[in-house]
C-alpha cells in the first residue's frame, strides 16, 4: 500500500490549495478514504472523509463549506480543495486510507504534506 501526498506548500490568509493523494497496491475503489491533520502540539484530527463510491462525504465541523473532498476511482487518487484558508489551518495534512481485508479493515497512512497559511 502506498499513498502519496502532494500539494501542500505555503499560502496566504483567504488561499486555495489542492491537495492530492495518489494511491497504489490496493482495491481503491472499494475503500474509504479520508484526510486528516496534525498541528504542532496537536493531536492528530479528522479533516474529511468520502465513502469508497464518492456519493458520502463527511467533514469536521470547522472545515465545513470551506474544504470539499473528492476522489477518482478512475485515476485512484483522493483531493481535498481547501478554500478561504486561515493562518489556524496550518497543519501536516495526512491521507488515510481504510481497506477492508476480509472482515477487517485496516488504516494505512501517507506521509503527509505541509500546509502554512500565513501572510
Amino acid at each position: 500500500v502506498l499513498l502519496v501526498e502532494s500539494g501542500g506548500g505555503l499560502v496566504q490568509p483567504g488561499g486555495s490549495l489542492r491537495l492530492s493523494c495518489a494511491a497504489s497496491g490496493f482495491t481503491f475503489s472499494s475503500s474509504a478514504m479520508s484526510w486528516y491533520r496534525q498541528a504542532p502540539g496537536k493531536e492528530r484530527e479528522l479533516v474529511a472523509a468520502i465513502s469508497s463510491t464518492g456519493l458520502t462525504t463527511n467533514y469536521t465541523d470547522s472545515m465545513k463549506g470551506r474544504f470539499t473532498i473528492s476522489r477518482d476511482n478512475g485515476k485512484n487518487t483522493v483531493y481535498l480543495q481547501m478554500n478561504t484558508l486561515r493562518p489556524e489551518d496550518t497543519a501536516v495534512y495526512y491521507c488515510n486510507a481504510t481497506i477492508p481485508l476480509g472482515a477487517m479493515l485496516t488504516n494505512y497512512w501517507g506521509q503527509g504534506t505541509q500546509v502554512t497559511v500565513s501572510s
